[in-house]
């Protein structure tokens, strides 16, 4: 067994986010190529995204700190600390509207 804090993780990931040119950051809390279940925590400083991209599988985003809009095409959803967003089987795009972090939960597809 493994015990990570992903209140620690937060704090280091903004940290390295806030210095990176790109203002974001990640780092991988469970993974592996033999895995389908694969969690990372991502850090974007305000008015950063994740450009739209395709879903690799069935994913999930909790939001750990922060605010953030999750985007497919016209539609969006917000989400604040503590919210819980599934991810469209689409192409989609993440915003931080502060300096947030979120919790990525892929079940990538064979």
């Amino acid at each position: 067994m493994t015990k990570t804090s992903l209140v620690a993780t937060v704090r280091h990931e903004l940290e390295h986010a806030r210095s990176a040119p790109s203002g974001r950051s990640a780092t991988s809390v469970y993974s592996g190529h033999e895995r389908v279940l694969r969690q990372t925590v991502i850090a974007l400083c305000a008015g950063r995204r994740l450009e739209e991209h395709e879903n690799p599988g069935e994913a999930t985003i909790f939001v750990l700190q922060g605010r953030v809009v999750l985007s497919a095409g016209e539609v969006s959803w917000s989400g604040r600390t503590g919210d819980f967003l599934v991810i469209p089987e689409a192409r989609h795009a993440v915003e931080a509207v502060e300096d947030s972090a979120i919790l990525l939960t892929v079940a990538k597809l064979p």
